[in-house]
C-alpha cells in the first residue's frame, strides 16, 4: 500500500477502535440504569428464544461455564429460565421471560437511541451508502461547521 492509503487505513481503524469503545461504554451505561451487569446485558440482547446455553456461549464468546454464572443473574432477576430441549434431555434451552422480553425491548430501544447520537442519525433514517452517513466526530476533533475530520478521498 501506498503512503497516503496506509494513512487511511490507519485513521479508519482508529475511529473504528472509538466508535467501538464509545458503544460498548454506552451499552454498558444503558446496562446500569437498567439494574443489569454488562455480561448480562449482553446475553440478555443477544439471546433468541428459546436456545441452548452453548449458543450463547458461542455467541458472547466464552466458555460454557461462564455461560452458567451470567444465566444464574438473569433467572435470579426473572428473565430467563432454563428449560429442558424437547429433542435431547441433557440440554437445557434458555426462554426469556415476558420481563426478560420486556427488558431486552428496553436495553435495545435505549442502546438503538444512543447509537443514533453517535452516528448523528435522525430517527428512522435510511442510509442508502456510507457515503451519505453523516461523519463521525470523536471528542475534540471538531471542525469548524459542525463536522468531524475524516480521512481524506482518495
Amino acid at each position: 500500500m501506498s503512503g497516503d492509503a496506509d494513512q487511511v487505513v490507519t485513521e479508519l481503524t482508529d475511529l473504528v477502535f472509538q466508535v467501538a469503545g464509545r458503544l460498548r461504554a454506552d451499552f454498558n451505561a444503558t446496562a446500569a440504569e437498567l439494574d443489569l451487569p454488562p455480561a448480562q446485558a449482553l446475553a440478555l440482547i443477544n439471546l433468541r428464544s428459546p436456545a441452548p446455553m452453548r449458543d450463547l456461549a458461542e455467541l458472547l464468546a466464552c466458555d460454557a461455564s461462564n455461560v452458567t454464572g451470567i444465566v444464574d443473574g438473569l433467572e435470579r432477576r426473572g428473565l430467563v429460565v432454563r428449560r429442558p430441549s424437547p429433542t435431547d434431555r441433557r440440554v437445557r434451552h434458555l426462554v426469556l421471560t415476558e420481563e426478560g422480553e420486556r427488558r431486552r425491548a428496553e436495553l435495545r430501544a435505549r442502546s438503538h437511541d444512543k447509537a443514533a447520537g453517535i452516528f448523528a442519525l435522525p430517527p428512522k433514517a435510511a442510509i442508502s451508502s456510507a457515503t451519505s452517513w453523516p461523519h463521525f466526530s470523536p471528542p475534540g476533533t471538531e471542525r469548524p461547521g459542525g463536522r468531524g475530520r475524516r480521512p481524506r478521498d482518495r
